[in-house]
């Protein structure tokens, strides 16, 4: 038996007994947690393992990402478990309907269709999917419950695939200092509407820029937010030592402890501000 083949069975035994696993769960004399949890009722949980598991791959450590992701695949389980049980699909449905959404995307690995790159491949993905699904709209597929940076650049790169976005990084660079000039305007104003108005076209801007210099904002946000949060951490300790209080420094002694913790980030190579 080769290596693939064996992966292959492993994978299948496995899912097997994941599948009964979830079935007793879920049946009378199984758990009464699971068997109270509806689909909107996993929605939070579904949403916090897969925050989790971003958490995970930062990490770096292999074990917790495995970790991590069999309880976005208990999340995925439980919600097919439940549909079955009303008998609308179940798991085998969802396993076979991704399948065949992946061949029938992908006609330059499946089929003859020749690609030059990748994105050729983004923009016959578009055609096959507006061919699918001939009734809606090329954003509809983004889910509204997305963060907004996130979106704004799902959004960006959907509309770019089919040729409606800016000629090249300048351009939208150029657009982000005109929307921070109608900002500040609104701001001067005094005019709160306008300013939440004009603050999230400044936002917006920003996700197509990042996307056209090839960073994802969202991604870039959370690691300045774990950064903040590793540095802040640095501070509160400086500051409780010998029962010490924020109240005790001024704010020229915090920003000392801060430049402290950046400059240990250096020497550990962690820092990403230089």
């Amino acid at each position: 038996m080769d290596a693939k083949t064996k992966r292959k069975e492993q994978a299948l035994d496995a899912f097997a007994e994941l599948i009964d696993i979830i079935d007793t769960l879920r049946s009378p004399g199984g758990c009464p947690w699971d068997r109270k949890q509806t689909a909107a009722s996993l929605k939070p949980y579904l949403v916090e393992e897969t925050y989790e598991a971003l958490d995970a791959i930062d990490s770096k450590d292999a074990s917790h990402v495995r970790e991590e992701l069999g309880d976005v695949l208990l999340q995925i389980m439980l919600h097919a478990q439940i549909a079955f049980e009303s008998g609308e699909f179940h798991i085998g449905d969802v396993v076979r309907g991704l399948s065949r959404k992946m061949i029938q995307r992908h006609p330059h690995v499946f089929s003859d269709v020749q690609v030059d790159d990748e994105n050729d491949v983004l923009r016959n993905w578009e055609k096959i999917k507006a061919t699918e699904k001939k009734d809606k709209g090329m954003l509809d597929g983004i889910p509204r419950a997305l963060p907004g940076l996130l979106r704004a650049y799902r959004m960006g790169q959907k509309v770019a695939r089919v040729g409606f976005d800016w000629p090249d990084t300048m351009s939208v660079r150029a657009k982000v200092d005109e929307e921070l000039a109608e900002l500040s305007e609104a701001v001067r104003d005094e005019d709160k509407s306008l300013t939440v108005h004009e603050m999230g076209d400044v936002l917006f801007a920003m996700a197509q820029w990042s996307r056209h210099i090839g960073v994802d904002p969202e991604e870039a946000l959370r690691v300045c937010c774990n950064r903040f949060g590793n540095r802040f951490s640095f501070v509160e300790k400086c500051v409780r030592v010998d029962g010490g209080t924020f109240d005790d420094y001024t704010l020229e002694e915090l920003e000392t402890f801060w430049k402290q913790a950046k400059e240990n980030e250096r020497e550990k190579g962690t820092d990403s501000d230089r």
